[in-house]
């Protein structure tokens, strides 16, 4: 074996586990599809105890999240909105029309904390994957769907 493989294969094997450790101490949430978080957009329903945000057009939006008031969403590019019942539905069915025209779905997800508790919930496209990254005491910072992706 030469010097020059092994000396490869060590920083290969060194950057990894720098890699691993970072991420390990980050704290993460995730999201989890979710029936009832689904039924409640597709219902037009407005928590009272939740913060609403868009992401994309305001008419338009490709993903509503609904986040819990006791949690921060810090962010410069989700926009938050107060929404009524008639605000829910003019979003959501705009959502739903422009989803039935691509011949793509939409579904609810869960908002979770790196402990799996309930943060917020959302409604999207299926292939919208953004980062739930929790960033101080009930702080998260969750990244916007790409701008170009082919969204509802």
């Amino acid at each position: 074996m030469n010097m020059e493989f092994l000396a490869g294969a060590v920083a290969v094997v060194a950057a990894v586990l720098t890699i691993v450790a970072w991420r390990s101490k980050g704290r993460y949430g995730k999201l989890r599809p979710s029936k009832d978080a689904a039924a409640a957009y597709e219902s037009f329903s407005v928590d009272p105890g939740r913060h609403y945000y868009i992401s994309g057009s305001d008419v338009c939006p490709n993903a509503v999240i609904g986040m819990v008031k006791s949690w921060t969403l810090k962010t410069d590019l989700w926009r938050r909105r107060e929404l009524d019942a008639a605000g829910m539905k003019g979003l959501v069915q705009n959502m739903q029309r422009k989803a039935a025209e691509s011949g793509r779905a939409l579904h609810g997800f869960d908002i979770l904390d790196n402990h799996g508790e309930i943060i917020g919930n959302g409604y999207s496209g299926l292939d919208v994957r953004v980062t739930v990254r929790i960033d101080g005491d009930r702080t998260a910072v969750i990244s916007t769907p790409p701008m170009d992706a082919d969204l509802p």
